[in-house]
């Protein structure tokens, strides 16, 4: 039986089937679900619009003495990786595009980021945001950009670098959910468990979520978001590319500070 959290979830993108699609694993394993796994609540509330605190209140309601405590600058970025692992893992669907025209922006770059793409999401449809995610990510034989990490750094797939993050990967108990046919350095993939250890939904020793970016994301994931931005085919990734690109040079900046 599933809980209030994952019904509501469901509920509002129109079904299992649907949510899996949106959040990019096979439907019977969303059905197996009866409340949303820890590490799935962030790119869940991002592709549904439902709350954490709702998805799953046993870990984000504060009175819980199991609550997962995380500061306003964790949480903030849990919430950019998971905006982006939404939108690497499918293209968005009419509910989650009206989200993204709420989105607003400031003076900051990264405020300027999220302006143009809600700029973005306001002048596409669905089909034409479907269209443009197929032609970028998947294609006829290939798409345009190949968002892993192997391929950016070896130019071929299933190549050391995912050896390498899956022994790192294996400590912590992170491993390829099944119907999930992705490799685990997958762009949105690697931006979700930057979420879950950032957001403390993934239990790790301090700094893991440093350890990761620095050796896993940061040589090559800038890269694939500056090539995105100016991919051929890229209307509305155009600026997403330019909101990872923004984002993750934050991070290195962050990270470079001494602790």
């Amino acid at each position: 039986m599933r809980d209030r959290g994952l019904e509501e979830a469901v509920r509002a993108v129109g079904g299992v089937s649907e949510l899996a699609r949106q959040i990019g694993i096979s439907q019977p394993s969303v059905s197996n679900w009866t409340r949303v796994p820890a590490e799935r609540v962030l790119i869940v509330e991002a592709a549904t619009g439902i709350d954490r605190k709702i998805l799953r209140p046993d870990l984000y309601v504060e009175s819980n003495a199991t609550a997962v405590q995380v500061d306003d600058v964790s949480a903030a970025r849990a919430q950019e990786y998971a905006l982006l692992a939404a939108l690497l893992v499918r293209a968005p669907d009419a509910q989650f595009l009206t989200r993204l025209s709420a989105l607003r922006g400031d003076a900051t770059p990264l405020g300027v980021a999220h302006a143009a793409l809600a700029q973005a999401a306001s002048e596409t449809t669905v089909a034409r945001a479907e269209r443009e995610y197929f032609d970028l990510f998947i294609g006829i034989g290939r798409g345009e950009v190949l968002p892993y990490a192997s391929y950016y750094l070896t130019g071929f797939l299933h190549e050391r670098p995912l050896a390498r993050l899956r022994a790192d990967l294996a400590p912590l108990g992170i491993e390829r959910v099944e119907g999930n046919s992705e490799p685990e350095d997958h762009a949105a993939t690697l931006c979700e468990i930057m979420a879950g250890l950032t957001g403390g939904l993934l239990p790790a020793p301090e700094g893991t979520d440093q350890q990761i970016f620095e050796k896993h994301l940061s040589p090559w994931i800038g890269r694939f978001f500056a090539d995105l931005e100016q991919a051929e085919s890229a209307q509305l990734y155009r600026s997403v590319g330019a909101l990872g690109r923004v984002f993750l040079e934050i991070e290195t900046q962050a990270f470079s500070l001494p602790s």
